[in-house]
């Protein structure tokens, strides 16, 4: 593949199972006789082509009622790309840009997170942002952005990210509700480039064993994980847990960078191969941070694409230990075409293969909404109980040390830990899903309850019995069901989560993942392979 080509490689997957783009390889435009210079993907239409131009014409000109015809073309595109494999997508000009903002780890607006509760937005704000700047603090909620009011209106999520973000240094004038005062407070917020790290926690979980969470493989990655490399193992770090749970994916290069810091010069990381795609191969440096220590990597089902070129590395070269629940399957590559209107066309052009030669995609004959579904089911069967058996396996393959792997299903971890499900049940995650554990944070223990130090919060912080009963009630006023034996399931689980979620607010995002982890049984399997030797 063209050098020019290298440096945009992505591999994005099912963020929140709900994106599905793929390896992308784009912008692949002025490698084609037929690509324009202004970067523009323009075909010359003729016979087929031309005809679909034609019928949309027709249909403009001639058709009894009104009809917008950009939303047939859509159409036309999805029902055309549906044909080929799940990961091949059009992107509008709002989600490709959307795509762009996310990977490349920052955007224009006004620094806040936010939870919808009965239509009203509880915030967060990101450290030293322009919210914060302007006086807005955790646990205020957000009544009106500009001239549209947001409280008891439905607007959706989509409307509210709009409203919010914009041009750098404009303003958006907000309804506020302080969390301290029973008063509205008008406050004015200039936008400016908000960055998101994908380093979403990194520390010594013991004096010796380090931890990285990474969340996405996005441009600043490989930079960022350096720099915290650096730090922990000034820290005396000997052994390392990297954390891939929940990473659906990101930029190609970010993912071999990563794995060059673990592997030896000239080491092959993965290699790219398609019908019209030649195979392009990607090497180790000589500059690995961490070549030579103790590593853990995690994974589980909605670990996919660059995650898991990391995770097939590791483990075909023997570097690292695999643990957690087998991955996602995603093993497509797409080449990203950009049109002139500012909409992409994700085309699957090649697929991915591990050193040893695995491809580690899913079969994908059967609907979209089965393939999607497929991690889903998997927890609810056998997986979730017991170790894996990849009905998808198709050829083994042998490591240098011996150790016999496969493809065709993702890649399955060499310690299987199944689904907790001693607390995680449907009252715990309704509750989330419903916002309910923040609002409570908010409006019944942030003010309270002040803690001196993370490890006050994992140590003392519980929620007691009067505390706990308060919270059904408000679960079962929002209209979740539940019974006696759930609430008493779930309530380890709850605690947790309460405690994270307070260690977010007065510590910051990586407090999230020290409480969560103190009793995280995952963390603990990998803390007791390290002891062996």
């Amino acid at each position: 593949m063209h050098s020019s080509t290298k440096s945009n490689l992505l591999i994005a997957s099912c963020y929140a199972g709900i994106l599905a783009l793929g390896m992308v390889v784009g912008p692949k435009l002025g490698l084609e006789s037929h690509a324009a210079k202004s970067g523009n993907y323009l075909p010359s239409l003729s016979g087929g082509e031309e005809k679909v131009e034609q019928v949309l014409e027709i249909i403009r000109e001639n058709y009894v009622d009104p009809v917008k015809v950009d939303t047939l073309q859509n159409l036309a595109i999805n029902q055309i790309l549906s044909h080929l494999d799940p990961h091949s997508s059009y992107l509008p000009p709002v989600k490709a840009r959307e795509q762009s903002q996310d990977l490349e780890g920052n955007y224009y607006g006004i620094g806040v997170e936010y939870t919808l509760l009965r239509d009203t937005m509880l915030v967060t704000t990101v450290k030293h942002g322009p919210a914060e700047r302007a006086g807005i603090g955790a646990g205020d909620k957000i009544l009106q952005i500009g001239a549209k009011k947001i409280a008891g209106t439905h607007t959706s999520s989509k409307e509210i990210v709009a409203l919010i973000k914009g041009r750098a240094g404009t303003s958006v004038s907000l309804m506020v509700k302080k969390r301290e005062e029973n008063k509205l407070q008008r406050i004015v917020v200039k936008r400016d480039k908000i960055t998101v790290s994908s380093i979403d926690a990194a520390y010594m979980l013991t004096p010796t064993v380090g931890y990285v969470k990474i969340s996405k493989f996005g441009a600043a990655t490989a930079e960022d994980f350096s720099l915290e490399m650096g730090r922990l193992q000034n820290n005396s770090m000997k052994s390392l847990i990297l954390d891939l749970r929940h990473n659906g994916g990101g930029y190609l290069n970010a993912a071999t960078a990563l794995a060059d810091e673990f592997l030896p010069d000239k080491q092959l990381i993965v290699y790219t191969q398609g019908e019209h795609e030649p195979r392009t191969d990607y090497f180790a440096t000589n500059s690995g941070k961490f070549e030579h220590g103790r590593l853990i990597l995690l994974i589980d089902e909605s670990t996919a694409s660059a995650s898991e070129v990391v995770a097939g590395a590791i483990q075909d070269l023997d570097r690292g230990t695999v643990i957690g629940r087998r991955s996602f399957g995603k093993g497509l590559v797409q080449g990203q075409f950009n049109f002139g209107d500012g909409s992409a066309l994700n085309l699957t052009i090649a697929r991915y293969y591990t050193p040893l030669g695995r491809s580690i995609q899913r079969p994908y004959k059967m609907s979209q909404e089965e393939y999607f579904q497929e991690t889903s089911k998997r927890l609810q069967q056998s997986e979730a109980s017991i170790v894996d058996s990849v009905s998808d396996k198709k050829h083994s393959y042998k490591t240098g040390s011996g150790r016999v792997l496969y493809d065709g299903g993702g890649i399955t971890p060499d310690i299987h830990i199944p689904v907790d499900t001693s607390s995680f049940n449907s009252f715990y995650y309704a509750l989330r899903e419903k916002g309910i554990l923040t609002e409570f944070l908010f409006s019944k223990i942030i003010g309270t309850y002040t803690p001196a130090s993370i490890k006050n919060i994992i140590d003392q912080y519980h929620l007691n019995d009067n505390q706990y009963q308060e919270l059904i009630s408000m679960a079962i006023k929002s209209g979740i069901k539940t019974n006696s034996r759930m609430n008493e399931i779930a309530r380890e689980a709850v605690n947790t989560e309460i405690k994270a979620l307070l260690g977010k607010v007065y510590f910051g995002d990586e407090a999230y993942y020290r409480v969560l982890n103190a009793r995280d049984k995952v963390i603990a399997r990998s803390l007791q392979e390290l002891k062996q030797p």
